[in-house]
C-alpha cells in the first residue's frame, strides 16, 4: 500500500493536494432498467415543447423537431413545420428539448472505483490490476447505459489503453450506448510509478523520435484525438520536455489527427499551445490565467475543458466524506460507489483535501475569465477517476460550472455545441438543425430557470433511438 506522502505527491502533481477528516458515505438505491424504441426510417415529431437548440439562439416555444431515421430533417416553430401523417408523435408540451449532452472528458479504462488508479492509491493488494480490468470490461454495457441514463448521447475518452479502440468498436454496435470518440494511450512526458503490465494506460516517450515512433503506431488505429501528458515528474524541467511535446503534436497534425494535451500548470499549458495543442483537457489549477494565455487561447482557437468535479471526486473519497446527488442514485453505478467505503473497512487513514479545494477555487474562477473572454469551453468531468461516476458526473459538473459564475445557456452550449467540437473537428451532432444527427434530450423542468434541471430526464434519443422513462433509470 502506497504510503500518505506517495499519495500526496502524486496528487499535487496532478492538481490535488490533501490533509485529513472523517466522514459517512451514503449509497444509492438500486437501479432499474426500461425499454427503448429502436430507429428506422420512420418519422419521429417532436411538438409542442421549447427548444434550446444548442446554438446560442433564444428558446422557440411550441416547436416541433421533426426526425427521419437518425437525422433531423426540420427544426423550428410548431406552426412552421409540416408533420407528416404517418409520423410518430411525442407530445412535449411542458417539456424543453435540448441537444444531447457530451460529455469531452471521460477515461472507461477506470471504473470511478476505489481500486482504479494504483498510481494515486495503491490497493493491489486487494484488488489486482487484472481484476480491475476484466471487472469494467465485464460492465461495459451498464457503464454505457449510464451515460444514457444522465442524457449523455456522446463522450470522448481522452486516453486509455489500446483497448480503447476495441471499445470505441463496442460502443459503435451497442443500441443502448452514447457515441463515442477515442484517444489511445497517453504520449507523455512522465511515467507513473504503477503500470499495468501490458497495455498500459500511459507510455512514457523520452525522446522526440520516440514520441514520433507512438503516435505513429496509434494513427494506424484511426484514434479521433492523440492525447499527450505534459506532466513535470520529479527533477524535471519543463524546458527539456518542450522537444519532446512538439514532435508528437507534430506528428500527430501530419496524420491528420487534433492533439489533446493535459497541461494543468499555466506555464506548461502555454508551452502546449505554443506547441500546437488542439485542446486543453484540463482546466488551469495552478495559478491565475494571465492575459498572455487567454489571447493565445482565443487566436488560436484552442478548446478549453472544465474538469471541475475530478477535484471534488478525489475529495470525497479520500476524505471518507461522500454524499451523493439524486442523479448518482439514479444513474450512478452503485458497485463503483460500493467500493468507496473500503477505505474505512480496511482502516485507511482518512484524508482532507484542502488542496483540492484550492486548485478548485483556482480552476473555477480560470474558468470564469476564459469564458468571458470568448474562448471555446467544453464542458467534461474526467469521469472514471476515483469518485467521478461515468453518466451522472456531468450533472455536477454543471453545477461547479455555474458556481464558477456561467449561465446555464453558456453551461449548455459548453456541453453540447461546444463538447461536440472535441468529438469532432466537423461534428453532426451538439445542436439541434437539419441535416445533424437525432440525438436529443426531453426534460420535464427549464434548465435555464436551474442548471439542475437538466437532471430531469424524461426521454433520450439518440440517432433516432427512443428512450423511453422506464430505461433511464438506470442499470443494475
Amino acid at each position: 500500500m502506497k504510503s500518505r506522502s506517495f499519495v500526496a505527491a502524486l496528487l499535487r502533481m496532478t492538481g490535488i493536494g490533501l490533509l485529513g477528516s472523517a466522514g459517512v458515505l451514503l449509497l444509492p438505491s438500486a437501479a432499474q432498467q426500461g425499454e427503448l424504441r429502436e430507429s428506422s426510417d420512420a418519422t419521429i415529431a417532436i411538438v409542442g415543447g421549447t427548444m434550446i437548440d444548442g446554438t446560442g439562439a433564444e428558446p422557440l416555444t411550441d416547436s416541433a423537431v421533426l426526425i427521419k431515421g437518425e437525422r433531423i430533417v426540420a427544426a423550428g416553430a410548431r406552426a412552421a413545420v409540416e408533420v407528416p401523417a404517418d409520423a410518430t408523435v411525442i407530445d412535449a408540451r411542458g417539456k424543453w428539448i435540448i441537444p444531447g449532452l457530451i460529455d469531452a472528458h471521460v477515461h472507461y479504462s477506470q471504473s470511478g472505483g476505489l481500486y482504479t488508479r494504483p498510481d494515486v492509491i495503491d490497493l493491489r493488494e486487494m484488488v489486482s490490476y487484472e481484476q480491475g480490468r476484466a471487472g469494467i470490461r465485464q460492465r461495459l454495457p451498464a457503464t454505457f447505459e449510464r451515460y444514457l441514463c444522465s442524457g449523455v448521447t456522446a463522450t470522448v475518452d481522452v486516453g486509455g489503453p489500446f483497448w480503447n479502440f476495441e471499445m470505441r468498436d463496442i460502443a459503435a454496435r451497442t443500441p443502448r450506448a452514447p457515441r463515442v470518440a477515442v484517444a489511445g494511450p497517453l504520449v507523455s512526458t512522465y511515467e507513473p510509478e504503477v503500470l499495468p503490465p501490458d497495455d498500459p494506460d500511459v507510455i512514457r516517450v523520452g525522446t522526440p523520435d520516440a514520441a514520433r515512433a507512438l503516435v505513429r503506431r496509434q494513427l494506424a488505429e484511426k484514434p479521433n484525438l492523440i492525447k499527450v501528458w505534459f506532466v513535470l515528474g520529479p527533477g524535471a524541467v519543463r524546458e527539456e520536455l518542450v522537444p519532446t511535446v512538439a514532435a508528437a503534436v507534430a506528428e500527430t497534425h501530419a496524420g491528420g489527427v487534433r492533439a489533446a494535451i493535459h497541461a494543468t500548470e499555466l506555464e506548461t499549458a502555454k508551452a502546449a499551445v505554443r506547441a500546437g495543442a488542439n485542446i486543453l483537457v484540463h482546466s488551469v489549477t495552478d495559478e491565475p490565467v494571465d492575459e498572455e494565455f487567454i489571447q493565445m487561447v482565443r487566436e488560436r482557437a484552442v478548446i478549453y475543458t472544465t474538469t471541475l468535479t475530478v477535484f471534488e471526486g478525489y475529495g470525497k473519497v479520500l476524505s471518507q466524506n461522500v454524499t451523493l446527488t439524486d442523479a448518482d442514485r439514479a444513474c450512478g453505478d452503485p458497485e463503483a460507489v460500493r467500493t468507496w467505503g473500503d477505505l474505512a473497512t480496511i482502516g485507511y487513514p482518512p484524508f482532507a483535501m484542502s488542496g483540492e479545494s484550492r486548485n478548485l477555487r483556482i480552476a473555477s474562477a480560470n474558468l470564469k475569465r476564459m469564458q468571458d473572454a470568448g474562448v471555446i469551453i467544453a464542458a467534461g468531468t474526467d469521469a472514471g477517476n476515483i469518485g467521478t461516476l461515468h453518466g451522472p458526473a456531468i450533472h455536477r459538473e454543471f453545477e461547479l460550472m455555474a458556481a464558477a459564475g456561467l449561465s446555464p445557456m453558456q453551461i449548455l452550449i459548453a456541453a453540447t455545441r461546444n463538447a461536440a467540437l472535441v468529438f469532432s473537428a466537423a461534428p453532426e451532432m451538439g445542436t439541434i438543425e437539419a441535416g445533424k444527427l437525432a440525438d436529443l434530450v426531453i426534460l420535464d423542468a427549464d434548465p435555464l430557470a436551474d442548471i439542475r434541471n437538466a437532471r430531469k430526464v424524461s426521454q433520450v434519443i439518440k440517432g433516432g433511438t427512443v428512450f423511453e422513462d422506464a430505461a433511464l433509470r438506470g442499470p443494475e
